[in-house]
């Protein structure tokens, strides 16, 4: 189920970062040509999952893949929140409005619709095997689905009150600042020394 779900992911991510970022450069929407690149941060986060499960090697071995892809999976997640609050602070400083394109709305729609199940699904993997690098999977998931959130709600806040303008860049700052905490807290956890592969997710 694991292996199926990274799969899916991956196919999902790479049609939706390429269509997202084709119609951001169409319709010159730095906000959703940025939503269309964050696609292939998760694309990342999947292919260490698929990395981590294709050994079956000695339990040191399983072990050091587990750290390693947590790791791995910990850096795309603060290179996402670095992304995230970078761009939220341009769009701020340079006072740009959400957009509010109908490819906009439609992709932000579809990312919420397959991304809860999706983030469910590996939540309980991640649950099932215990593991710490299936459960940053899952966090990267969530993330995507936040952003997706805040596409669409600053959308459409900004087309009923033009005046609050800034409000997805705040909402992007607060999902950044959460994302930056789940990374690093990830990375601190397979970093250190009794670092056993588990989630906690019990």
């Amino acid at each position: 189920m694991a292996k199926f779900l990274a799969w899916f992911t991956i196919l999902y991510n790479l049609v939706e970062g390429m269509v997202s970022m084709g119609f951001g450069a169409a319709d010159e929407s730095l906000a959703l040509f940025g939503f269309g690149a964050d696609s292939f941060i998760e694309v990342g986060s999947a292919i260490l999952i698929l990395w981590r499960l294709g050994t079956s090697g000695c339990e040191t071995t399983r072990l050091k893949r587990e750290r390693k892809a947590t790791q791995g999976i910990a850096l795309l997640l603060i290179l996402l929140a670095l992304f995230t609050i970078l761009g939220a602070l341009w769009r701020l400083w340079t006072r740009q409005h959400p957009d509010t394109t109908l490819p906009g709305v439609i992709i932000s729609l579809a990312s919420l619709s397959f991304m809860y199940g999706l983030w469910a699904s590996k939540k309980r993997c991640a649950a099932a095997l215990d593991s710490r690098a299936l459960a940053s999977d899952a966090a990267c998931s969530l993330a995507c689905m936040q952003l997706s959130a805040v596409l669409l709600l600053g959308s459409l806040a900004f087309l009923i009150l033009p005046g609050l303008w800034w409000i997805d860049s705040v909402a992007a700052l607060a999902i950044g600042a959460f994302i930056l905490k789940e990374g690093w807290g990830s990375l601190r956890a397979a970093r250190h020394p009794d670092f056993s592969g588990g989630c906690g997710c019990h």
